[in-house]
């Protein structure tokens, strides 16, 4: 039990249904969507659209998702790939042509299909109750009407606003100006957009005059994009990976999302005693960061899209695990094995809904980076994703950049499992740190058994090419220890990620926990 003499934030405690996310209009949205006959799949669309307007830096309907579902009447799990794809005539070859040698972060290069739009459209026709129309109404009033920004949005906004380019900036700041909290925040374009595929579904989106705006628009930044790209985009259903620490059972989508790296990271963290470390202590955070190293390293080096991924056994063995283990030294920090292919991004949301009938939805959605390309469609201001920045432009390596292919993706919604039965659906936002994130949250809940909203406020670190950043939450003495060790310690401006969670107990009681990171918060009924 927390310290009621401090600040903090309990845990949500409901029968019937429970939504957590990262803005508590979403929030209310996907419980108001319960409470009048919808299910888990129809609330959790509204909300993550509605998200779009509410940290529109976050994440968008220019964007991608990645989907675990759980039907009601059994445990087992579906994953939903609704990534997108590169541009047919768009080839690494031609890049390095040009002397480049990564796909620029901010280039028109970066932006890829939107596939997020496919996938809530599949996903609400196969599993909602309630229809898109529904879904898609809270978010179609709210761009209209607007919505208030709030305190994380607005600090985010001030660090993304000079990646905004040419009529993003029209679209997402009020006036030429960055929105303070309080500021009303409309989008009235978008909702437009949102209309047409209420009525006409994806084909509201990837056909007619809402594709020919995205296309005509990319083509006139230099883009290849074309009619034929957007009508062609589909998501895909396939199975989730697996693996075990302690008595949980940790399931990921996979590639060419990133859960692979946290199964890697928990295999290798399984071969040392953290369960007898201080918690928020040096040792743990050592072992923590060398585990990050060695298993970034794999998943640079084996994941990519579903069809190009040819190690992801090898990478999930025991074997490669515990030679992985062996390599670390307890007392000093190892030089990253290679340099990581990007550094921390805040840019992404994640939800979880649970309904009456034991429906479970975990869902994460994003732009990838700040306002993602910082690039937007000059009729309905559709902000583009850069996730083609995820790409490689080295020649044979297996996520080269290539016409119609999925980059490597860092969203990656989880689920935990116990004895067969799903027991947690969850998230851990912050682009690169997302699969340490999930590793920290299990160990929090196996190894030291803290209670959600506890494993959620707990302090972060993470070791990427900047060196170790750690929270403010961590003492002088433990950075100290580690600093000693050869780790090269910052502060980070903002706080590392944002998770989200709800705990399914066998006694039918829903327990929901949200980041304080985050201005959102969990609500059930």
């Amino acid at each position: 039990m927390r310290d009621f003499h401090t600040p903090g934030r309990s845990a949500v405690y409901a029968t019937n249904g429970m939504c957590a996310t990262s803005h508590p209009l979403a929030a209310k949205v996907a419980v108001d969507m319960l409470e009048s006959g919808g299910n888990a799949v129809d609330a959790a669309i509204a909300a993550a659209v509605l998200l779009g307007i509410c940290e529109p830096q976050m994440t968008g309907i220019g964007g991608d998702c990645f989907v675990l579902f759980k039907p009601a009447g059994g445990e087992r799990i579906v994953a939903l790939n609704g990534s997108g794809r590169a541009p047919a005539a768009l080839q690494a070859a031609d890049l390095r042509a040009k002397g480049m040698t990564i796909v620029p972060t901010h280039g028109v290069e970066a932006v890829t299909v939107p596939g997020a739009i496919d996938a809530f459209c599949r996903l609400s026709a196969d599993w909602g109750r309630k229809g898109m129309a529904a879904s898609l109404a809270p978010a179609i009033h709210y761009a209209e009407e607007g919505v208030p920004v709030g305190p994380r949005t607005a600090f985010d906004w001030i660090e993304d606003e000079p990646f905004l380019k040419g009529v993003a900036r029209e679209y997402y700041l009020n006036d030429g100006k960055i929105p303070a909290i309080g500021d009303m925040f409309r989008a009235p374009k978008q909702a437009e957009v949102l209309r047409r595929i209420a009525k006409e579904g994806r084909a509201g989106f990837y056909e007619g005059e809402v594709a020919e705006d995205m296309v005509a628009s990319l083509r006139a930044m230099g883009g290849t994009h074309t009619m034929e790209d957007f009508a062609a985009t589909a998501c895909n259903y396939t199975d989730p990976v697996s693996g075990t620490y302690g008595q949980i059972e940790l399931c990921e989508h996979p590639p060419n999302g990133q859960g692979a790296t946290a199964l890697l990271m928990l295999n290798i963290l399984s071969h040392f005693d953290i369960a007898n470390m201080d918690p928020f202590g040096a040792d743990r955070a050592h072992y923590e960061a060398e585990a990050a190293k060695l298993a970034y390293d794999a998943r640079n080096r084996f994941i990519a899209d579903p069809d190009h991924t040819t190690r992801l056994a090898h990478m999930l063995a025991p074997e490669t695990a515990s030679a992985l283990a062996a390599l670390i030294d307890p007392k000093r920090a190892m030089a990253s094995p290679q340099k990581l292919s990007e550094a921390i991004h805040r840019d992404t949301i994640y939800l979880t809904v649970v309904d009456a009938e034991q429906n479970v939805v975990s869902l994460i959605y994003s732009i990838f980076h700040g306002f993602g390309s910082g690039l937007a469609s000059d009729k309905f201001g559709v902000l583009f994703q850069n996730r083609g920045a995820g790409f490689k432009l080295d020649a044979g390596h297996a996520n080269e950049l290539a016409g119609g292919k999925r980059p490597m993706h860092t969203i990656i919604p989880g689920m935990l499992r116990q004895n067969g039965r799903v027991i947690m659906p969850f998230g851990v936002m912050g682009g690169a740190y997302q699969p340490c994130g999930h590793a920290r949250l299990v160990t929090n809940i196996v190894d030291f058994g803290m209670d959600i909203q506890s494993a959620i406020d707990a302090p972060r670190c993470f070791s990427g090419e900047p060196g170790m950043q750690m929270e403010r939450g961590y003492g002088e003495a433990v950075r100290a220890d580690l600093a000693e060790r050869g780790h090269v310690i910052s502060t980070p401006t903002a706080p590392i990620g944002g998770a989200q969670a709800i705990v399914m107990h066998d006694s039918g009681v829903l327990e929901g926990g949200s980041d304080p990171r985050k201005d959102g918060c969990a609500l059930g009924y």
